[in-house]
């Protein structure tokens, strides 16, 4: 079922830490789509931090993440969002009932933060996870764009 856009939307990504794969996403979907959805991100155990390589890898797209902040989930409890979508198998597993949600997505990406080697090959792995987001994201909104009965 497809649908015209007309106000803006909430999205919620979730991933553990809220480091890496969430934060990455809650930009890309804000350049994105900015005009039609508004995109925030959490995690169940935020790590306090934004991955050093995660700011570098997308500082390569000129997206800043080095003001963003690790929050936790509860801090969006007050606000209802049209989807939430938990981008690790962990958080799919481990997220609260995300109540103010009004439907719930699971996108698992490799977790780059895992990626060992040098400097050089650590951010080879968070372009790779960075660049499948953006696919996943810009084909989910060309999903939601779509006439009714297209998508």
């Amino acid at each position: 079922m497809g649908f015209y856009m007309t106000a803006p939307r909430n999205v919620l990504i979730l991933c553990t830490g809220n480091s890496c794969r969430s934060q990455m996403a809650e930009e890309l979907w804000n350049v994105l789509a900015a005009d039609d959805w508004n995109c925030f991100s959490a995690g169940s155990r935020p790590a306090g931090y934004v991955h050093e390589m995660a700011i570098l890898a997308m500082q390569e797209l000129e997206i800043d993440l080095a003001g963003n902040e690790s929050k936790h989930v509860d801090v969006f409890a007050d606000v209802t969002f049209d989807y939430a979508i938990t981008v690790c198998d962990h958080a799919d597993q481990a997220c609260p009932v995300i109540s103010n949600a009004k439907e719930r997505l699971h996108w698992p990406f490799p977790d780059p933060a895992d990626a060992t080697g040098t400097k050089e090959e650590q951010l080879a792995v968070f372009r790779t996870v960075r660049d499948a987001i953006s696919k996943r994201i810009r084909q989910f909104l060309e999903k939601c764009q779509a006439p009714s009965g297209d998508a």
